[in-house]
């Protein structure tokens, strides 16, 4: 039975279409918001996945490029992988809502958006969030929904609801909350040094607007949603619990854990599951959930000691940041390199400076390509965490982390004009034990510090833990957690920023929610941590930026011309440029407002190189002395090139101060001679003397 739904969200219409498309999905909406339109559905297996003690959520968001009347480019001319941009929607997707599935639920479940149209005035990606939630809470897949997710713009120091995509580029603010009836489940934001009371006060007007659209989605549910479907858990059973309670008590369990060696501690529950294997060698079914109950009993023993205890695994206080190092030009030859280590989270951050013409060219849902000019790359292979497995390129984690520092310093990096290089950082995790991604955040500030890139504020970041009891006013935040701690707690709360404000947010849980006082206590927290490694770690290792360049790294000069004379400079089929390029080693970029980069390693060529330019762009002055190479003898006289490109003639009779026969007499091709301009002759043409200029 094919239904519409519709509301009003930030001034726009959305509109949902239930049972028009997608009919043999567990859940569908077609979801329109202006002319954006994006069809959302869930979809679930009959029976659990075998042999997995996770839930197999997919999430994907299909870009298409019909959507906004492009082909794709290259030669195939089909969509290729997810972009950077596909990757992270689905990561904003998943992460609100997996907490929200049961948790011994093991269905293989996949949420599929696909974008049909894009309107600029309505952010795909939001429908896309919407539109699975919509999909899931109507579907027969188990759910604790519906959940809501609202966008947060600031232009102007005013809010946003549902910000267009040019105010999402342009504003201070880009946040996005999800909720649902009761708490905030996700954060996301990237920020122009918003205050921390200013971004809680944005977090809780979208906490409010999420609340209508819950109130809408729960009418959806009551007309077409369907009946939930059982499903077979996968819990492991008390009984088992209280067996390995008999045979491996508290007090052991808490012993191994209470390590701030994750080596050790890893070693101690190896040993602890042999004995329990050896225990329960004649139960198969026991012995195939083994793994997953020693996890749950790990989890257990570590939640109680910091819950009740305020002990956390490797005996800090809950306000304590692990040991700090930092250091800088570490890597020699590079543009820039620095090192932070955090306990045994350790990242080494590389930083690379070329001409902007280097910056990436993302083709994607836009009305026009996307220019990025800084770019960051995280990697973590699988020996920082003491595995061995192949390295198969970034998956969806590494893209996160890479984009989420990122994010954190892109307010505080210079403006093209103020410094006109495409920066590259790339975090190189040596070791890891928890947050990763705040540690590269670190990293790489001190990294663009040490390549002489002149950012405007420092930047750090760290990630505040929780571990929750029976009611909303039992938790206990942890400063800075490790991977135990992440692993085994309740919230993966990441802030970055300068000491003025917020410029990132990554909110990641495992329960239905958190109340204010949590978001606000981590928030608070964060900050008080981040100002704390800036002082005693980063400023003592560089505590601004160099004020040039490294040795290493190209230079850059730029120098403004006519536009009206950039096809001067370029030259026919490029020859003029190539020319200047060739004999003078550099690079030059030109950009259509007469905005000329030229780039080398050599001092002398790049002078040259400018030298020619602002000959070729310039009028010939009458009495100026000009230098140049005869590049063609006539009977009547010599051409003279001062510049490629830029010729002018030297008649016989101006060459010398005596009389001569033939111009060969004294000039040879390739002499560089001295010309004195005598201004226009008769005929209106530029002459110039040798003879005038000695």
């Amino acid at each position: 039975m094919y239904k519409s739904f519709s509301m009003e969200i930030g001034g726009r219409t959305l509109t949902v279409d239930v049972g028009r498309v997608a009919k043999q999905a567990n859940g569908a909406a077609l979801m329109h918001y202006g002319d954006t339109t994006v069809l959302s559905t869930a979809t679930a297996s009959d029976k659990p996945r075998e042999g997995i003690d996770f839930f197999p959520l997919s999430v994907e968001f299909e870009e298409k490029m019909y959507s906004v009347g492009k082909i794709p480019g290259g030669f195939n001319k089909r969509e290729g992988k997810a972009s950077e941009n596909a990757v992270l929607t689905a990561r904003v997707i998943d992460r609100p809502m997996r907490p929200l599935f049961p948790k011994d639920y093991r269905n293989d479940c996949t949420l599929n958006n696909l974008v049909l149209s894009v309107d600029p005035e309505c952010r795909p990606e939001l429908v896309a969030m919407l539109g699975s939630a919509i999909a899931t809470s109507i579907s027969d897949i188990p759910f604790c929904g519906p959940c809501a997710t609202t966008q947060v713009g600031m232009i102007d120091g005013q809010f946003i609801i549902n910000p267009s995509q040019e105010q999402w580029k342009s504003g201070d603010l880009n946040l996005t909350v999800a909720s649902t009836a009761e708490k905030v489940i996700m954060i996301e934001a990237g920020a122009n040094e918003i205050p921390e009371a200013k971004m809680i006060e944005a977090i809780y007007m979208a906490h409010e607007e999420n609340q209508k659209i819950i109130e809408f989605i729960n009418k959806m549910v009551a007309e077409v949603g369907k009946p939930k479907h059982e499903y077979e858990s996968c819990a492991i059973p008390e009984e088992m619990f209280a067996k390995m309670k008999e045979i491996v008590t508290p007090e052991e369990m808490e012993g191994a854990v209470f390590t701030d060696e994750k080596q050790v501690r890893e070693e101690n529950i190896r040993n602890i599951t042999a004995r329990l294997e050896e225990a329960f060698a004649d139960n198969e079914e026991w012995l195939a959930i083994l793994g997953e109950a020693v996890y749950q009993y790990e989890k257990k023993t570590v939640r109680k000691m910091i819950l009740k205890d305020h002990k956390r695994p490797d005996g800090r206080e809950i306000t304590q940041i692990r040991p700090l190092a930092a250091e800088v030009d570490l890597i020699p030859r590079v543009h820039g390199s620095a090192m932070f280590t955090r306990g045994q989270t350790q990242i080494c951050d590389i930083t690379t400076l070329a001409p902007l013409s280097e910056m990436q060219r993302i083709d994607g849902l836009d009305s026009n390509e996307v220019n990025k000019r800084y770019m960051h790359h995280y990697n973590f292979p699988s020996y920082s965490v003491g595995e061995t497995k192949p390295s198969r390129g970034p998956g969806r984690r590494e893209i996160g982390h890479g984009a989420l520092a990122e994010r954190a310093l892109i307010p505080v990096l210079p403006s093209e004009e103020e410094f006109p290089y495409a920066i590259r950082c790339v975090s190189e995790t040596f070791e890891s034990n928890g947050s990763t991604s705040m540690a590269s955040t670190c990293a790489s500030c001190m990294s663009l510090m040490s390549a002489g890139v002149p950012i405007k504020k420092m930047v750090a970041g760290i990630s505040c833990g929780l571990v929750t009891g029976d009611t909303d006013d039992d938790f206990v935040l942890l400063t800075d957690i490790q991977g135990l701690e992440d692993f085994f707690g309740d919230m993966d709360f990441k802030v970055t920023g300068t000491a003025d404000g917020i410029t990132a947010i990554q909110m990641d849980i495992k329960i239905h929610g958190l109340t204010r006082p949590i978001v606000e206590g981590a928030i608070a927290r964060c900050r008080e941590a981040r100002m704390f490694i800036m002082e005693n770690c980063m400023k003592p290792a560089i505590a601004e930026p160099r004020k040039t360049v490294n040795e290493y790294a190209p230079k850059i000069v730029q120098i403004k011309i006519d536009p009206e004379k950039i096809g001067d400079v370029v030259g026919q089929r490029g020859k003029t440029i190539n020319a200047i390029i060739d004999e003078c080693g550099v690079k030059i970029d030109i950009t259509d407002d007469g905005a000329v980069s030229v780039c080398g390693t050599d001092k002398n060529g790049m002078d040259k190189a400018i030298e020619y330019i602002q000959m070729i762009v310039s009028e010939f002055e009458e009495g100026k002395i000009y230098t140049g190479k005869v590049v063609s003898i006539k009977e009547f006289g010599a051409f003279i090139e001062f510049a490629p490109g830029k010729e002018g003639m030297v008649h016989i009779s101006k060459i010398a101060r005596e009389r001569i026969n033939h111009v060969e007499d004294v000039l040879t091709l390739g002499d560089v001679v001295k010309c004195k301009c005598l201004g226009k002759d008769k005929m209106g043409r530029i002459s110039f003397s040798i003879k005038d200029a000695k």
